[in-house]
Parts: structure tokens; C-alpha cells; sequence
């Protein structure tokens, strides 16, 4: 193998390793923005689950004041009942006694129905109350590792990158710079094996004369299709 090659197949696999690890700190911003949007999330159900829990305690607390009104009103309708002489008032005051019972009979069912569904409220509030909670104490955690993961990537990094300037001084820098274009062009790779007569890289069938200078050995060769570097397998 040529020893431009073997600089160069180095060289690519320095260049994998720094394109996998950026594209992991690519992410790093996404996954903490998830975490933020989960914390958000759970809040937002806690806050809803609280709010649907004051709601009904204010409803039943409106019906018992109507209830109790309603009793009052009763209890002074029936005194006024025993109170009058006329038979005709005497019932019309017993039909209003009966349709105000009848409202204090609706409205206990109602406030019976509420104090029914407090029991569902209470639960799903404590359901978001330990959803939120766990959420809390594993996000200083995820924040935590996704901080290391940002500075050992970035560390590391810095090293592949020290390394590639040094191994690049082997390469001369024509055929740097065209190895740099057809590896950002294809985005994974530059340098790649002949597979008897097809580009490991395209897998394009390449003429017979760069079939044999790539067997040979003897000078680079590239593809005519994507422009790899070809080496003999």
C-alpha cells in the first residue's frame, strides 16, 4: 500500500471519530432542551391538577352556601305558613316550601357528585405531584451528564484535531486539499478500497486503467466517478 494511503486511511479514521463526536454535541443542546420541555411538561399537568382540584372545592363550597340559603328560605316559609289564616296562602306557601326542597335535593346530589370526583383529583394531582418530583431530581443528573459529555467530546476533539495537523505534514497539499473536498462532498469518506473493479466509495464501476495503477501501486489513483482515493485489497 502506498504510504500516502496509509497516511490518509489514518487521517480518515481521525476525521470519522471528530465527525461522530460532533455530531453527538450537535444533540447535547437538543437532549437538554427535551429535558427543560419534560420539566415544563409535568409542571404544566401539577399546576392544571391543582387548579381542577381548587376549582371543585370552590363548586362544592358554592353549593353548600345555595343549599344553606335555600334552607333558610325554606324555614321561613314554613313559619310564615303556620302563621297565616288563608288556606289559599297556606298553599301556595307549601308549593314554594316543595320547590325549594327540591332544589335542596338537587344540589345535594350535585355537591355528593363533586365530593365524588374530589376523590379522582386528588389522585391525579399526587400521580403529577411524584411525576414532577422524579422528573426534578433526575434532571440535575441528565444535566449533569450531558455537561461531562459536552466537555470530554469537546477534549477529545482537541486531540483528534491535534493529531490530524500533525499527521496531515505527511500529505502534500494538493492532494490534502482533495482529499478534504471529496470527504466533506461524500460526508464519511475520501479513501476507499477497489472491489476487483468497483469504487468501494460509490460503487461505480472505474475504468481499467485506474484498475491497474490502483493494483500497482505505483502513484494515487481516484475514482473518475467520485473522486476516492482507491487502494488494492
Amino acid at each position: 500500500m502506498l504510504p500516502q494511503i496509509e497516511s490518509l486511511l489514518v487521517i480518515q479514521d481521525r476525521d470519522h471519530q471528530i465527525q461522530t463526536l460532533q455530531n453527538e454535541l450537535e444533540k447535547i443542546p437538543r437532549d437538554a432542551a427535551n429535558i427543560k420541555n419534560r420539566l415544563s411538561e409535568a409542571q404544566a399537568d401539577y399546576d392544571l391538577a391543582k387548579e381542577h382540584i381548587q376549582q371543585n372545592e370552590l363548586a362544592v363550597k358554592k353549593i353548600d352556601l345555595d343549599r344553606k340559603t335555600r334552607k333558610d328560605t325554606i324555614e321561613k316559609l314554613t313559619v310564615q305558613q303556620f302563621e297565616t289564616k288563608k288556606n289559599d296562602e297556606y298553599t301556595a306557601l307549601g308549593a314554594e316550601i316543595i320547590r325549594y326542597q327540591d332544589m335542596v335535593d338537587a344540589l345535594e346530589t350535585q355537591e355528593l357528585e363533586y365530593m365524588e370526583k374530589s376523590d379522582d383529583l386528588t389522585t391525579a394531582l399526587s400521580t403529577a405531584e411524584k411525576k414532577l418530583t422524579s422528573i426534578k431530581e433526575g434532571m440535575a443528573d441528565e444535566v449533569k451528564a450531558l455537561t461531562e459529555k459536552k466537555n470530554n467530546h469537546s477534549a477529545r476533539i482537541a486531540e483528534l484535531s491535534q493529531e490530524r495537523s500533525i499527521l496531515v505534514k505527511d500529505i502534500d497539499e494538493a492532494t490534502l486539499v482533495m482529499y478534504d473536498r471529496v470527504f466533506k462532498k461524500k460526508g464519511n469518506a475520501a479513501v476507499c478500497p477497489l472491489h476487483e473493479n468497483q469504487c468501494g466509495g460509490c460503487h461505480m464501476k472505474v475504468i481499467s486503467d485506474t484498475v491497474s495503477r490502483t493494483i500497482q501501486e505505483k502513484e494515487l489513483s481516484q475514482c473518475e466517478n467520485c473522486g476516492c482515493f482507491l487502494y488494492s485489497v
